[in-house]
């Protein structure tokens, strides 16, 4: 089993090594790319960072935006899910489930008229804001699943105390609900970092173009050279990965904790 587990980690591994190896050979061709960078060199980072760093800075301005507006609207309304239970709240799930089954063409489709008439086209904030609508469904769903678990006598006692509704659910719910919230983060970060139909509806001037459309328009100029093409992968590569380094124990932790619940 053991054995199994080697050759089935080097097959998913195997993408990732042929990127980096072709990102560290100059003149890399498509199929002429020799297994082992024996005359390693670093140009073709060299013309990714030239190249293609400002679409890196959008890339990570669109992220990190998206995540802090949709943990904004997504964690209190989790919350008020879940302490305020009103007539229709079932329906508003059940809507919010729904939407995670339309395709993101089309919601790109329907907000593209709507950005266009508030001037949100080829804009950050638009990108910022059309990724916050697709990610906010699942971090209220993630984020009211945990909260559901935490006891009730916890916020009432708080209340007790003299804190309101909104010293509670800042003082209590969110600092025991941070596992929930960084995972939330965390998927969102890496829905809106690998976005590519919102930034191809949205988007038509190279000022403003994520990492994705950049990487995507970067191949049909470089047919017979992939160093530069590969070296903008593994670059693109690099954020998200750090993010699961650090974010892994918080994920695990989420995960313990909800069983033990």
């Amino acid at each position: 089993m053991t054995a199994l587990g080697i050759v089935f980690l080097a097959v998913m591994i195997f993408p990732v090594y042929w990127m980096l190896n072709s990102s560290l050979q100059a003149d890399s061709g498509a199929a002429a790319t020799e297994f082992l960078p024996f005359d390693a060199t670093f140009a073709g980072y060299a013309q990714a960072l030239d190249e293609q760093g400002q679409n890196f800075v959008t890339s990570l301005i669109v992220a990190l935006g998206t995540v802090v507006l949709t943990l904004v609207v997504a964690t209190p309304a989790a919350y008020g899910l879940v302490r305020f239970r009103t007539r229709g709240s079932s329906v508003f799930l059940l809507v919010l489930l729904i939407t995670q089954m339309i395709p993101v063409m089309v919601i790109a489709n329907a907000l593209y008229p709507l950005f266009n008439s508030l001037f949100l086209i080829n804009s950050v904030p638009g990108l910022i804001l059309a990724n916050t609508a697709a990610g906010i469904p699942f971090a209220v769903l993630l984020i009211r699943a945990f909260m559901g678990a935490i006891p009730g006598a916890l916020v009432e006692a708080a209340m007790v105390d003299g804190a309101g509704n909104l010293r509670a659910f800042v003082s209590i719910v969110v600092p025991i609900s941070k596992n929930a919230i960084v995972t939330a983060a965390l998927f969102t970060f890496l829905s809106a970092w690998s976005d590519f139909l919102f930034a191809l509806t949205l988007t038509s001037t190279p000022e403003v173009r994520p990492i994705t459309l950049g990487i995507y328009d970067y191949i049909s100029a470089n047919t017979q050279d992939w160093s530069a093409v590969m070296a903008t992968a593994v670059l693109a590569s690099v954020p998200a990965a750090l993010l699961l380094i650090f974010a892994q124990r918080y994920i695990a932790a989420g995960a313990v904790s909800g069983a033990v619940k």
